[in-house]
């Protein structure tokens, strides 16, 4: 989505600019090349106020996806910027606005490849975005007519990364950032791999987007709509690089020569160059977001380690990648959230920046803002997680039960087979193309869960209905207790939020099946990211992972589910259930069926960690 993102904040937004509105500023677009230390040129758009009255600060978005977008008036000329304007209700009083293409991409001079980690630190004379970041602030405050020697970065997604690390050894006139929906860490849980999983429908379709042409964003040019099938019939991994990228991709070559969790990925993890706020920081990031569900809140959590001036703060809502930008927010899919969530979020953004960069308001911002789904209110807590919560597992129990009741039998157990050619859809079919037309890969994971519910590789344990509320806030973590005949294993576990079968509220949403937590764990990965390990056919063991943050109410009336399956196809790719030392290089001959068997007994308690509140 990262490439939807920024098109839907700046295309189609700018018919019509002449239009009255309640806006009492008139704008300038002007667009320059600004100079870089190593000689680079990087090229700018800067949308700065005609007025001469007053003095105004900046905010900035660097983007790999193409400053603009096209879509902006020409230069020089005059124009009253339109109610659908990106930070409407911000630059109406007054914002310059700065976008930029990072090098190496459209306008910009230089070279370009995926998140990079910061250098500029330890190798004498290196530029990275940090360092352009910096270029480009210095040269803006000393250059531009008007401003008040004040800046922020914004951005949402691969933008939201380069808000990140543009604020690490920050320019002086830099005040205030905010993160959204930026990438943590790409082998543990964001963008490419999820708890060494591999993401293959996004991480191949977006490595070529990005880097198979420098001057645009390419979408890769599949035969067919629906994907299920042909995702199915490439085989292995190694047929990517065999019959269409032939080595020409860089990502993905590093995906392929990287299979574990070895130097490359650690230091190609902000975890590892992004330390401490250096400047006030807004985390932003979704429950339902697709494709960085978890960047937001690692980076929090690691930033707020080292948060000795209480600088670091983060808001989490029911979104999508990046719907908070862009849309009312009031629903996602067939979910209704019951107000404009976005909007609500957006008066936020323009308080937070307003404060830092024009000194208007007490600057009395809560640690954290979290959506409660469930009762569909706004929440503020003065940590993240709340340590209010109290951990209460539910189990997995006999004849398809769940329960808050540990196991007493000795013997509880179901199995299932895991059929690597006949996977199990992520999403309801058809599957198109990442980006493709006619796409429904945003709002995926809000789906209802029933199209799988039914099948016998995919088992189910439910709660009966519950009596009272029940509000759960923080990390879910999953105690899955299995074996496999195979070698290796993938196991998906997600939760659910299951409606009554009569819906008195919503009829239609009767036995809906909401995921509100769901995640993957590649089993060759239990003691080690870095040094995976075979499984031994047939011994049961404990894998523990999370599922990620929520913050949700499971309302009188509903169910709980876990649900537990072995595929998760084509957004991760098909573990061949044989150990090979390298996925990306296994032969057709690797991938077997399995039989998976998933363990509720005594000595082996299948759970899933609940932090539960009191209400």
């Amino acid at each position: 989505m990262r490439k939807f993102v920024l098109l839907i904040f700046f295309a189609g937004l700018f018919s019509g600019l002449s239009a009255q509105t309640d806006s009492v500023l008139q704008y300038k677009k002007t667009s320059v090349m600004i100079p870089m230390r190593d000689g680079v040129k990087l090229f700018t758009i800067i949308i700065a106020p005609v007025s001469t009255h007053g003095r105004f600060p900046f905010l900035i978005q660097r983007t790999p996806y193409g400053a603009g977008g096209g879509y902006l008036p020409p230069d020089n000329v005059s124009f009253v910027p339109p109610s659908r304007f990106p930070f409407y209700n911000m630059i109406k009083e007054g914002y310059i606005i700065v976008l930029q293409d990072i090098r190496g991409k459209y306008k910009s001079e230089g070279t370009m490849q995926i998140h990079q980690p910061l250098i500029h630190a330890t190798k004498k004379g290196a530029v990275d975005e940090s360092t352009d970041t910096w270029d480009t602030i210095d040269w803006l405050v000393k250059n531009i007519d008007g401003n008040n020697g004040k800046a922020g970065i914004v951005g949402i997604s691969y933008p939201g990364w380069l808000a990140l690390v543009g604020s690490v050894d920050p320019h002086p006139a830099l005040k205030a950032s905010s993160e959204q929906a930026c990438m943590g860490d790409l082998f543990l849980g964001d963008d490419f791999h999820h708890n060494g999983a591999f993401r293959l429908s996004y991480g191949m379709e977006y490595s070529y987007e990005i880097e198979y042409d420098k001057t645009t964003d390419s979408n890769f040019p599949f035969p067919q709509f629906d994907l299920f099938d042909w995702y199915r019939d490439l085989g292995s991994l190694k047929n990517v690089n065999e019959k269409y990228f032939h080595n020409k991709i860089p990502t993905w070559n590093n995906f392929v020569s990287h299979p574990n969790y070895d130097s490359f990925w650690q230091k190609n993890s902000p975890l590892d160059y992004v330390l401490y706020p250096q400047v006030p920081q807004l985390h932003v990031g979704g429950y339902y977001d697709q494709e960085d569900i978890n960047g937001p809140q690692i980076m929090y959590a690691h930033m707020e380690k080292k948060d000795s001036f209480n600088r670091n703060h983060i808001v989490l809502g029911p979104w999508n990648h990046g719907q908070w930008g862009r849309e009312k927010g009031d629903s996602l899919g067939k979910i209704s959230f019951e107000s404009n969530t976005g909007e609500w979020f957006r008066d936020l953004q323009k308080k937070w920046f307003d404060y830092w960069l024009k000194g208007i308001g007490d600057g009395q911002f809560a640690e954290a803002y979290c959506f409660q789904t469930g009762t569909n209110q706004w929440k503020t807590y003065n940590s993240w997680p709340p340590k209010e919560a109290v951990a209460k597992n539910l189990y997995a129990g006999p004849n398809h039960s769940a329960s808050f009741n540990k196991p007493v039998s000795a013997t509880g157990k179901i199995s299932y087979v895991s059929d690597p050619d006949n996977p199990v859809p992520y999403r309801m079919l058809p599957i198109e193309a990442t980006y493709g037309r006619g796409s429904r890969w945003r709002p995926w994971h809000v789906e209802d869960q029933r199209f799988v519910y039914t099948r016998p590789d995919v088992v189910s344990f439910s709660t009966d209905t519950l009596t009272e509320d029940l509000t759960v806030t923080g990390e879910i973590r999953a105690h899955l207790f299995a074996s496999t005949t195979g070698t290796d294993a993938d196991w998906v576990v997600k939760l659910i939020d299951v409606y009554p079968d009569m819906d008195q509220k919503n009829f239609l949403m009767s036995n809906y099946q909401l995921a509100v937590a769901m995640e993957v764990f590649r089993g060759r990965f239990r003691k080690s990211f870095s040094n995976p390990q075979p499984l031994t056919p047939n011994k049961p063991e404990e894998f523990v992972f999370g599922l990620h943050q929520i913050n949700h109410t499971f309302k009188k009336g509903h169910r709980i589910m876990i649900q537990v399956q072995s595929t998760w196809f084509p957004v991760i790719d098909r573990n061949p259930q044989k150990f090979v030392p390298n996925i990306f290089e296994a032969k057709a001959e690797d991938f077997i069926k399995a039989e998976q068997t998933i363990y509720f007994s005594s000595q082996y308690p299948t759970h899933i960690e609940l932090p539960v509140m009191n209400q």
